[in-house]
Parts: C-alpha cells; sequence; structure tokens
C-alpha cells in the first residue's frame, strides 16, 4: 500500500473574517522612511501569520506627532515633491521644509506611507486605516489603541 499524502491548504482570510487592532505611533524624532515602512506593512497586514496579499486584513494605525519627523541627510531642503494639476504650466512642487512648516505637517507622512501601499482600490482601502496628527493628541481613545514599536 502506498502512502497517503494529505494536502495542506493555506487559509485565505476575508476581510469580515480579520481580527483588527488599532495602534499609534509617536512619530517624534523618528526618521521618516523607517517608521513610513513598519506603518505600511501594518496596514497591510503584513506582520500578521494570516497575511492574505489580496484582502484588507491589516491593522489601523494612528501617528501623532508628526510634524516632528526627522529626516536624514540633506532630504529637508533638496527633496523635492511634484504634483500637476493637469493644465498646461500648472506643475507645482514643495519641499519637506516648507511642509513641515506649513499648516498640514502632517501630509509628509501621509505621502510617504501612501508610497507604500499598493496602487490599486486596495491601496486606497488601506490608506483610510491611516491617521495623521501633527500634535500630540487624536480622537480615537475609545478604540483603546496599543502602542506600535517602531525602532525595532
Amino acid at each position: 500500500m502506498g502512502k497517503v499524502c494529505a494536502m495542506k491548504t493555506t487559509k485565505m482570510l476575508t476581510r469580515e473574517e480579520a481580527d483588527q487592532k488599532w495602534y499609534v505611533v509617536d512619530a517624534e524624532g523618528q526618521v521618516l522612511g523607517r517608521i513610513a515602512t513598519k506603518i505600511a506593512d501594518v496596514l497591510r497586514g503584513k506582520h500578521k501569520p494570516t497575511f492574505t496579499p489580496n484582502a484588507d486584513i491589516g491593522d489601523f494605525v494612528i501617528v501623532v506627532n508628526a510634524g516632528k519627523v526627522k529626516l536624514t541627510g540633506k532630504k529637508l531642503t533638496d527633496k523635492v515633491y511634484y504634483r500637476h494639476s493637469g493644465y498646461m504650466g500648472g506643475l507645482k512642487s514643495t519641499t519637506p521644509e516648507k511642509v513641515l512648516g506649513g499648516t498640514h505637517p502632517e501630509r509628509l507622512v501621509e505621502w510617504a506611507v501612501r508610497g507604500m501601499l499598493p496602487k490599486t482600490r486596495l491601496g486606497d482601502r488601506l490608506f483610510t486605516k491611516l491617521k495623521v496628527y501633527a500634535g500630540p493628541e487624536h480622537p480615537h481613545k475609545a478604540q483603546c489603541p496599543r502602542a506600535l514599536a517602531v525602532n525595532e
């Protein structure tokens, strides 16, 4: 008699089956790219053993003190973010220094994380689970967020 081998199957979770938690990240003094990669992994769900690439099983992330994030080297003055209005001559540009000194310094973290998510409808859905605040306060106390260690 031959040996019977049981097939192993991988469980693919759906959004309804996923256990989504809330995490809070303090960005004060942290390097922008390093915390953005960690945040993108948590939003996507790659830190879980049940990671499913085509489903939204990641967790919610709250970023506080986004206005006090750090950039290495000369990126603060030399890096340039471009956008286009769609009209002739409508190319606009800005630097991280202007963004951090402006009215919405949290956009720097949002742009960094958004660039690390998939450029699909799934990526759009994942991006809505990121909540970024320039100061130390956030309105999500009722969700009892846990601290997320990003310096590892």
